[in-house]
């Protein structure tokens, strides 16, 4: 009884919070975050639509396997984490395109970077929690160049993403429709990978391979919960991200917790909450016209 009621007073040490976000590498971390949390929430809504949701769980396992051989080598584990995504991305994108044969061509990727990447971590016995920090996240190691690389390729990503939205948009809604019209489904679906790879690579440093899926599909699917508008959805799926990544590394500060814990129980939290207002929303709908 005693040690659960020591471990919840750590999590409510407000003070110690508070003198923590005071430290360089909190403020680059939450700096980091912030720029992950835009990413994924403007990319969330089309990752939901465009059904990609494994997809980003393969890309992850291959940003990890850039990440360890990238700490292995002793280079930069947020320039790993980005080519390995990138690769992943283009892999899926290039060999996925017919819809009947996505999930083997995930699953193949997904389960050769795992066993890859266990690899290059067995070949570097030293730096154990380093390892640790690539499958659930980490906020110490962010420094000012790897804030530089997060801020530079969230804004290629959504540079990118703000030229090929509209046709992309189309095609994620109504691909027939979007083909007949001329819309370059078999470019933009590789480049859209691309992006989302780029996406999962940024969040290897916050949340981590394995739960990375919390910044780039729970958003996106507790907006769809709530409205069915494009531009919406973006914006509060974006505020989701936000919420839930920027909320988990404050909450993780006092306790010295994992952050990928406080982001998925916050992202979920967000989920459960937008599937309520949902659910009352039809309800209301569906009476309407009894009523009438």
């Amino acid at each position: 009884m005693n040690t659960l009621l020591d471990a919840l007073s750590r999590f409510f040490d407000f003070e110690l919070t508070g003198n923590l976000l005071g430290y360089p590498f909190v403020q680059q971390a939450l700096l980091a975050a912030a720029a992950l949390g835009l990413v994924s929430g403007a990319l969330a809504p089309l990752v939901v639509a465009r059904k990609m949701s494994f997809a980003v769980h393969g890309t992850a396992e291959l940003a990890f396997t850039g990440a360890a051989a990238a700490l292995l080598f002793g280079a930069s584990v947020g320039a790993g984490a980005l080519g390995g995504a990138v690769v992943a991305a283009l892999l899926l994108g290039f060999l996925g395109q017919r819809g009947g044969e996505r999930d083997s061509v995930i699953g193949a990727i997904l389960s050769f970077g795992l066993g890859l990447g266990v690899l290059l971590l067995w070949m570097n016995p030293e730096r154990t929690s380093n390892k640790f920090s690539l499958l659930i996240g980490q906020i110490v190691g962010v420094d000012s160049a790897d804030v530089a690389l997060l801020g530079g390729s969230a804004a290629v990503v959504l540079v990118v993403l703000a030229v090929v939205y509209r046709p992309l948009l189309f095609a994620s809604v109504d691909p027939d429709v979007a083909a007949a019209r001329g819309v370059p489904a078999r470019l933009l679906t590789p480049l859209f990978a691309v992006l989302v790879g780029v996406a999962t690579a940024l969040g290897v440093y916050t949340v981590g391979a394995l739960l990375v899926l919390a910044l780039m599909v729970t958003p996106g699917a507790a907006a769809a919960r709530v409205t069915a508008s494009p531009l919406l959805s973006t914006v509060l799926a974006v505020v989701f991200a936000e919420v839930a990544v920027l909320g988990g590394i404050v909450l993780s500060l006092a306790p010295g917790a994992p952050v990928s814990a406080f982001v998925t129980i916050l992202s979920f939290a967000i989920y459960l909450v937008c599937r309520a207002v949902g659910n009352v929303r039809l309800r209301r709908v569906s009476r309407a016209p009894a009523a009438a």
